[in-house]
């Protein structure tokens, strides 16, 4: 039986692909004193395999500079196409997009963000999502 803390509505799980093992501790460290349950990985097959293991996952942030096959834009595509119900945050720090650009009303936010400015992304992607 799921225990209340466990509610993914009260603390949602969202995946954090970042190669950067300090930039990804970074965000991790900011979603989770806003109340999400985080999942770290490192490339975009990471991500995907979390994805497909972990039916409570409600939100994909990834940086579009991501090593392998897949970058994180294109990782946005995929989960999209797999994973419909995923939201999807992007960013960069050298690439800057229209959240027109990511996929399923997504949003795309410029690195460096400060701890309000993802917290907002992610409260108004949400907003965007419950109409």
């Amino acid at each position: 039986m799921r225990q209340p803390q466990d509610d993914p509505d009260r603390h949602p799980v969202i995946v954090v692909a970042e190669d950067e093992p300090l930039l990804r501790l970074t965000a991790a460290d900011q979603l989770e004193r806003d109340g999400y349950r985080v999942i770290e990985v490192g490339s975009a097959a990471e991500a995907l395999e979390v994805l497909a293991s972990r039916e409570e996952v409600q939100v994909l942030f990834t940086d579009i500079d991501m090593p392998g096959d897949l970058n994180g834009l294109e990782l946005a595509r995929e989960v999209h196409d797999r994973w419909p119900d995923v939201l999807l945050l992007v960013t960069s720090g050298r690439v800057s997009l229209e959240d027109s650009d990511v996929p399923d009303d997504g949003m795309f936010i410029a690195k460096p963000y400060a701890a309000t400015g993802l917290a907002g992304a992610l409260k108004e992607l949400k907003r965007r999502h419950e109409r």
